[in-house]
């Protein structure tokens, strides 16, 4: 059974940093690209970053460009998302996604993400 489980987020003052996690089991995704989506209240869920299968390319929503940034550690299983100088905008469920097997680019589009963790909670006061 395949699994995302993301971790680290919460509440946080704005301007804060956050590192999200997201640990993947049931298989092996060093051959897929991952991506993390967001979801706020009342809005529909929405494209953050993406990386590809070895790292080698990055994409951004401009609304986060500059300030998050995706990794990704193979040998674990394990993306990242590095949050820095967060805002209320920010606030939102993060959502971890793996696309499918040998699917190595990033994907701005949801559909093409066949897995997906339960999503972390991330808040940020004024």
């Amino acid at each position: 059974q395949v699994q995302l489980v993301e971790s680290g987020g919460g509440l946080v003052q704005a301007g804060d940093s956050l590192r999200l996690s997201c640990a993947a089991s049931g298989r092996s995704f060093v051959a897929s690209a991952m991506g993390w989506f967001r979801q706020a209240p009342r809005k529909e869920r929405e494209f953050v970053a993406t990386m590809s299968w070895n790292g080698g390319s990055t994409y951004y929503a401009d609304s986060v460009k500059g300030r998050f940034t995706i990794s990704r550690d193979n040998a674990k299983n394990t993306v990242y998302l590095q949050m820095t100088s967060l805002n209320p905008e920010d606030t939102a469920v993060y959502y971890c996604a793996a696309r499918g097997a040998l699917q190595y680019s990033g994907s701005y589009y949801q559909g093409e993400y066949p897995y997906w963790g339960q999503g972390t909670q991330v808040t940020v006061s004024s």
